[in-house]
């Protein structure tokens, strides 16, 4: 899988800014068949970084209503990735 296909986009939330900012943590949405190996060569390709840890997190697909129709919205996969001490990803700042 190439690197492009890996990462889709970053989650920007004020939970994951927090993260940010006191843990150097940040948090992308992945491609569902990528793994933590994956990730990590991503990101540090990518931004040219240290990558300490990858966690990923799966998160199911909720029911939503409209009107009578019942519908599932997709399911999606993130990555929260901790960087080494020192290391930025620049295309977060000023956000």
């Amino acid at each position: 899988m190439n690197v492009y296909e890996v990462l889709k986009r970053p989650i920007i939330t004020e939970k994951s800014m927090r993260q940010q900012e006191e843990l150097n943590q940040y948090t992308f949405e992945i491609d569902p068949r990528a793994n933590k190996r994956q990730v990590k060569e991503a990101v540090e390709k990518l931004f040219d970084v240290k990558v300490t840890k990858v966690r990923i997190i799966n998160l199911p697909g909720k029911t939503r209503r409209w009107g009578r129709k019942v519908s599932r919205t997709s399911p999606r996969r993130k990555a929260v990735v901790t960087l080494a001490p020192g290391d930025k990803i620049s295309f977060f700042e000023g956000v």
